[in-house]
């Protein structure tokens, strides 16, 4: 069997372009305060890229006080276009800032969060929920210099002013008996209780019922018939659902009974999926500007890395409706 390639060290750099290790160090982290020949720099340069050069993580994390990781702790959902188009928007802001973003899938199985961070050097750990103190004392105590969202950040949650918004929509055009769909599986219903907090604001504010919230145990046809079934006794006129997938299931739930949004049920999604649109009718649904949302989170690192304080949310960072044909 061949033998694995050498990694290149340091040492391996200096002494093919004929300096110190210190000189190298210092050209290749940009050290501030050091005048460095230009044709010095170019030559440790050179031999970096001509050895394939690349310094230990554990390293750099010395040199600079830190590491240049960032971690995103993704919930277990289901990984849509949303959460995709976010994540690649949050890593590209970060990229710009030599920062790297790691990705982390939380659930019952693998290694826990602070063993993770441990092992990868996270600086930053990131969530789309609020981290409770248990876990941010834990992640501290292996080096996590920063935790978003985490104290006084972690309820502001932007799951509720989203159902808050579906709600609002459906009462403005009249609806005054409002259903919800839960998630399936259950394991999404914390996500989706979330944003159903939003729907029954909505609905106490205009002085309505709660929402009658229910859910199949899986995006089965006949089973949503049943759900719509029951929303039709209640006197249930306008759906809430938890995201777009539930939302563009129960139009064909509809199809089936021979019934149609929006005239025997307006039926509102979430997330704005590329689908969404394509949907028979055409799906409302609420979205965020995921380019803003991963830029204001990227910033909200930085800031907090440099010991800022947050930035202030742009118009992006709040949900907009988007209204099409199912309500």
């Amino acid at each position: 069997m061949k033998p694995s390639a050498k990694r290149s060290t340091s040492a391996d750099v200096a002494l093919a372009a004929g300096v110190s290790r210190t000189t190298v160090s210092y050209v290749l982290n940009n050290h501030p305060g050091q005048t460095i020949p230009e044709d010095t720099r170019r030559r440790v340069l050179d031999a970096a890229e001509r050895l394939q050069y690349r310094p230990h993580a554990s390293a750099r994390a010395l040199a600079a006080g830190r590491s240049d990781i960032v971690l995103l702790a993704v919930p277990d959902l289901p990984i849509g276009p949303s959460i995709s188009r976010f994540v690649e928007e949050l890593a590209a802001a970060l990229a710009e800032h030599g920062l790297t973003l790691v990705t982390h899938l939380l659930g019952a199985r693998g290694r826990a969060l602070p063993d993770v961070c441990a092992a990868v050097g996270a600086s930053a750990v990131l969530g789309f929920e609020g981290f409770d103190e248990a876990t941010v004392q834990a992640l501290r105590r292996v080096g996590v210099a920063v935790v978003l969202p985490a104290g006084d950040d972690a309820p502001h949650s932007a799951m509720p002013p989203l159902g808050r918004l579906q709600g609002e929509h459906l009462i403005g055009l009249g609806h005054r008996r409002i259903g919800y769909l839960l998630p399936s599986p259950t394991r999404f219903r914390p996500m989706g209780a979330a944003r159903l907090r939003g729907v029954s604001g909505a609905c106490a504010e205009a002085g309505l019922a709660a929402p009658v919230a229910l859910g199949a145990a899986e995006l089965d046809i006949d089973a949503l018939a049943r759900v719509v079934e029951r929303w039709t006794a209640e006197g249930v006129t306008g759906v809430c659902a938890f995201n777009d997938e539930h939302a563009i299931a129960l139009l064909a739930a509809l199809r089936h009974l021979g019934l149609a949004a929006p005239d025997d049920l307006a039926v509102v999604g979430a997330d704005d999926i590329p689908m969404a649109r394509f949907a028979a009718p055409p799906l409302s649904t609420v979205c965020f500007d995921l380019a803003e949302a991963g830029r204001y989170r990227a910033d909200s690192v930085l800031a907090a890395l440099a010991g800022r304080g947050a930035p202030s949310p742009g118009p992006g960072a709040t949900p907009r409706l988007v209204r099409r044909l199912s309500s």
